[in-house]
């Protein structure tokens, strides 16, 4: 028993012994640290800096984002190429949408030939306003999920109820982000006899109605549809209506293009028609001198 209490007491007092002598050596460590200036070596994010820990903290203090790249995560500060109006309404027999094919860089008319409205699936059509790049991601997205759809192969296909709550979904999480999509999008669709039609805002704000517009298609359409829209349209009744529309915004809305699109979607399928133009009349007299008489005017 003495033996072993001898034994492990001389353990004991060496395990303390190298104990003390590891926290002088890691104190006078520290001791050389403070009076010499020792050169850092710091890569962050792609970025390096070599010198004394002085240089560091001053750099650091004059550029906050030495430590903290912000080009690690980007946001959607401002749409670059972005398309207008998108008018949609329900007729007799399903859903018509127009959409001019302007794309806009800034205020500069740069593209002419941009179609904003794809087929979804079996059943669903979309048109969108707002950023071309950011549209084509959510054509990415419908099309992952119109395969995933397809992959279980059970006779069933999504509808246009079901893809619309999804972009509502799609649209929400983005915001919630602080990374939105920037796009309005008009969805409208034919399964089984019934008619759908709604919107979806960039920030999530979605509804239904018998038609809708985005843009300035909202203040300049929507009153012109509230008159004379009723739900036993015909599909040439239809066309006029839409048509008639399209021209006011292209008289109104500097970023209208008069080079559009109009497609349909019944239980038979999608249809969109070739672009043309629309025939216009600019020798009114409020064209002529738009500005006489507002006050405050250039």
């Amino acid at each position: 028993m003495v033996r072993v209490a001898n034994f492990l007491s001389g353990r004991k007092r060496k395990r303390s012994f190298r104990t003390w002598n590891s926290f002088f050596s890691l104190r006078s460590h520290q001791n050389n640290f403070r009076k010499q200036k020792r050169v850092i070596s710091l890569n962050y994010f792609d970025l390096t800096f070599e010198g004394s820990f002085e240089q560091l903290m001053e750099s650091n203090q004059s550029k906050p984002g030495l430590l903290c790249n912000p080009e690690v995560s980007q946001r959607t500060l401002y749409p670059y190429v972005t398309g207008t109006s998108v008018v949609a309404l329900k007729y007799k027999d399903g859903i018509l949408m127009a959409a001019d094919m302007g794309g806009s860089y800034g205020s500069t008319l740069r593209y002419k030939s941009v179609e904003r409205m794809k087929p979804v699936g079996k059943h669903s059509l979309l048109g969108a306003s707002g950023e071309i790049s950011d549209f084509q991601e959510l054509l990415r997205y419908l099309d992952e999920l119109i395969l995933y759809d397809n992959m279980w192969d059970d006779g069933n296909s999504l509808g246009p109820k079901e893809v619309h709550n999804y972009l509502t979904r799609v649209m929400y999480n983005r915001r919630n982000k602080f990374d939105p999509l920037w796009n309005s999008l008009v969805l409208g669709g034919v399964k089984k006899g019934q008619k759908y039609l709604g919107m979806v805002s960039m920030i999530g704000v979605n509804f239904e109605d018998n038609h809708v517009a985005t843009g300035f298609g909202n203040h300049l359409a929507r009153p012109i549809l509230r008159d004379e829209w009723h739900e036993n349209l015909t599909f040439e009744e239809g066309v006029k209506l839409l048509e008639k529309c399209m021209r006011v915004l292209l008289y109104r809305d500097r970023s209208a293009v008069n080079k559009l699109q109009i497609s349909k979607i019944t239980e038979e399928g999608v249809t969109i028609s070739q672009p043309y133009s629309l025939k216009t009349f600019w020798g009114f007299s409020a064209f002529e001198n738009p500005t006489l008489g507002a006050e405050g005017s250039w």
